[in-house]
């Protein structure tokens, strides 16, 4: 009796560990699950824009901002090479190229070695690519992205360095640096026998609706919000992703908000909320387009904070705010990251500026032995 009950308590553990182990080795040998990867980039940065910038136009605006649709947050260190406070240089040339440089150089390194901005790698890999700003185009940020030259001053040499490269879109002002040259060249005839349409005023641009486009709409920058600008950034955002989607290969796109970063040096409240403002505009231009679309990541932030701005009260339903300012400069406080879509868990966390062009190309399942 006792060798029958052993035979059967034999019997039922191999009825229960037999399954059991056929689950577990399965369940190992499943391989783990990869995030998607994304076709497009649409990168925003607001420059000057902080923390308090960011909560401030959140308060005046009822409690709502579109670049809090994101999902994923992070932050982000931003110091240069040879200073503790950086400037739109080497914060632009950190997010577009992945290196530390000096305060003043656009796209290349300590040694004026020339980088390659994450926009170059996107157009040498076949994607579109495009720029946009509420500045002119060849201003620090959006230069860092399309020219390599020792001096962000050198805005002659920023233009001429657009003829190198076959960037698709890009709108914004500086229409002097590209005809009213020292040199005599008239680039904008030369954009002209490249293929590019040249479109000098927004009608134009609203016009153009194929075909690589180079819209120099403002003589060097564009006025402020309080001046007037209306809508031209969304508007030119909106445009420029109009255009890039049409290439089957995907794109790249950076979207600068240019003003916050003079509102923060006028220590003056209201340009810079009506700056974040317009920029977050364009940010829902390009939330609603990744939403859409479903393989474009968003990322949101900005190259450095401006004007040490602190927030002293408000009142979220009165849609009202007071703020002081503590200095007319730039400060070297962290800066907040919003990202959305496909590869936007890469921007969780705490990192520096010189991470975002390995963080974009790992989302475009670029390699580093590819660059």
């Amino acid at each position: 009796m006792l060798t029958i009950f052993r035979k059967m308590n034999r019997t039922l553990l191999a009825i229960i560990l037999v399954p059991a182990l056929a689950i577990s080795i399965s369940s190992c040998s499943t391989k783990p699950t990869t995030q998607p990867q994304a076709k497009n980039i649409i990168f925003l940065i607001g420059d000057g824009m902080g923390l308090h910038q960011v909560y401030a136009a959140y308060t005046i605006n009822g409690g709502s901002l579109d670049m809090m649709r994101a999902t994923h947050v992070g932050l982000q260190t931003n110091y240069s090479a040879n200073r503790y406070i950086t400037d739109s240089a080497a914060s632009g040339t950190a997010l577009a190229c992945g290196k530390k440089t000096n305060n003043g150089m656009i796209g290349v390194d300590t040694a004026r070695n020339e980088l390659e901005s994450i926009l170059k790698v996107a157009e040498r890999k076949g994607m579109a690519t495009g720029l946009v700003s509420s500045s002119a185009i060849t201003h620090a940020t959006p230069a860092s992205f399309i020219a390599n030259e020792v001096s962000r001053n050198d805005y002659e040499a920023i233009a001429a360095d657009f003829l190198k490269t076959d960037i698709d879109v890009f709108i914004g002002g500086g229409l002097d640096h590209f005809t009213k040259r020292e040199d005599g060249r008239d680039l904008a005839k030369e954009l002209e026998t490249k293929g590019y349409t040249v479109a000098t005023d927004i009608s134009q641009v609203a016009a153009h609706t194929s075909g690589k486009l180079a819209a120099l709409t403002a003589a060097v920058h564009h006025p402020n919000m309080l001046s007037g600008r209306e809508d031209m950034l969304p508007f030119a955002a909106r445009k420029a992703l109009e255009l890039l989607k049409q290439d089957g290969d995907g794109f790249f796109v950076m979207i600068e908000g240019s003003q916050i970063d003079w509102g923060g040096h006028d220590n003056n409240q209201e340009y810079v909320l009506q700056e974040t403002l317009d920029f977050d505009a364009a940010v829902k231009v390009a939330m609603d387009f990744a939403e859409k679309d479903g393989e474009t990541l968003v990322v949101v932030t900005a190259d450095h904070e401006t004007g040490g701005m602190m927030i002293l009260n408000g009142n979220i339903e009165k849609k009202s705010v007071e703020t002081t300012f503590t200095t007319g400069g730039h400060t070297g406080i962290i800066i907040p990251v919003f990202a959305y879509g496909p590869g936007a868990e890469l921007f969780t966390g705490f990192y520096d500026n010189t991470d975002f062009k390995a963080k974009f190309m790992q989302a475009l399942g670029i390699s580093d032995t590819e660059e």
